[in-house]
């Protein structure tokens, strides 16, 4: 072993500004802990985020989507990177409430329909604009000529996109959720994903850490293969995620519980 990739070298692991990125990067952190390595981290949103790996600055960026959601952010550093296996397979929907009864709104373009567009909320919000979801909202709207029947979307913040859905669902409102697995809403409310004919909404991606080439040589060997070898589904970030948001666990403490149910994860 050399004194550059020994156990105790410092890694700086960065995920966008989201609690579900939150929860898989603090898995990363405890594999990496487990290790012997010494973490710092870095939460930035979307574009910020790559580009301080692209600078140089952050280590292990937890995680890029790929192809849909991130490719544009990563393909200007894309030669001095490695991307690792995929952790999870995510992918974005529109959502209506369970109570929305299917008959009446089946798929994205019956939202237009005039009985269904007298009904529903039309003011859709999102999270912050840099998402993929969100870049694929604001197209959606006007490819499905949603904004002919008076529909907007607005991107905002987490916490701002998460009251109020559960606001609109205490109040048993009619309204569209511009939404992803994995997430914990899904878990806790079963929303129902709309059919999108058009495919403006990405289909399925590839959730990969990725490891800026300068750090390979400080990373230590068994701790590259392990965060190569980590796989936790969308159903365990989803699990991690709800922890967080609806039991209030911290992501590093949802990280711990998990990975005392999924030992084999750490080594």
């Amino acid at each position: 072993m050399t004194a550059k990739n020994a156990p105790n070298a410092a890694i700086t692991v960065g995920n966008i500004a989201l609690s579900f990125h939150r929860a898989a990067a603090a898995v990363t952190r405890r594999v990496l802990e487990a290790h012997g390595h010494r973490v710092e981290g870095v939460e930035a949103p979307h574009e910020q985020l790559f580009r301080l790996q692209a600078e140089g600055r952050l280590d292990v960026l937890v995680s890029a989507w790929l192809p849909a959601s991130h490719q544009a952010y990563l393909a200007p550093y894309r030669d001095r990177a490695e991307v690792l296996t995929p952790h999870y397979h995510p992918y974005c929907v529109w959502a209506v409430p369970p109570y929305v009864p299917a008959g009446a709104v089946r798929e994205v373009a019956d939202l237009a329909r005039p009985e269904v567009a007298a009904r529903m909320t039309r003011a859709i919000d999102g999270i912050n604009p840099g998402a993929g979801i969100s870049r694929f909202s604001a197209r959606m709207v006007a490819a499905y000529g949603l904004d002919r029947a008076g529909y907007t979307f607005t991107p905002g913040t987490e916490a701002g996109f998460l009251a109020r859905v559960e606001q609109g669902l205490a109040d048993r409102e009619w309204f569209v959720v511009p939404l992803w697995r994995p997430q914990y809403l899904n878990r806790r409310h079963g929303l129902r994903a709309l059919s999108e004919p058009l495919g403006l909404l990405g289909g399925v991606d590839a959730a990969s850490p990725v490891v800026h080439r300068t750090a390979l040589e400080r990373l230590h060997p068994a701790a590259l293969a392990r965060l190569d070898a980590l796989h936790l589904g969308n159903d365990g970030v989803e699990e991690l995620d709800a922890w967080i948001n609806a039991d209030g666990l911290t992501p590093l403490a949802a990280a711990d519980r998990y990975l005392a149910a999924h030992p084999d994860l750490l080594h």
